[in-house]
């Protein structure tokens, strides 16, 4: 799976334009929704780990008003899992880079 392109409210996956937030694992894109609009709560990360990730990438939106709790970090990565919370773009650029090397879920929010 491949992140075409990126810009606020759309991204472009495998040709495909969507225009909700997205959770890619193996060669599925789903719609992330959140309890909290801006918030990720621990249930929702926690939930990831279900997917097997190696690491999980996290886009915080354009200009990064979501928030990723350090808790949430912390607990990801003390089940042994790799966690990079990035702005979107950023995100969407470290994805293409390392899924054709390891088992990554991403997490990204389009807008804000």
């Amino acid at each position: 799976m491949k992140i075409d392109s990126y810009r606020f409210g759309e991204i472009k996956i495998d040709g495909k334009v969507y225009d909700h937030d997205v959770i890619l694992s193996g060669s599925k894109v789903r719609r992330w929704v959140r309890q909290e609009s801006h918030n990720v709560l621990w249930e929702e990360a926690g939930g990831l780990l279900g997917l097997r990730p190696k690491v999980i990438v996290i886009g915080t939106g354009a200009v990064g008003v979501m928030n990723v709790p350090p808790e949430v970090v912390d607990r990801l990565r003390h089940r042994g899992v790799e966690v990079t919370v990035e702005r979107t773009g950023k995100a969407c650029e470290i994805f293409n880079k390392i899924s054709k090397e390891k088992k990554v879920v991403a997490v990204l929010h389009l807008t804000c």
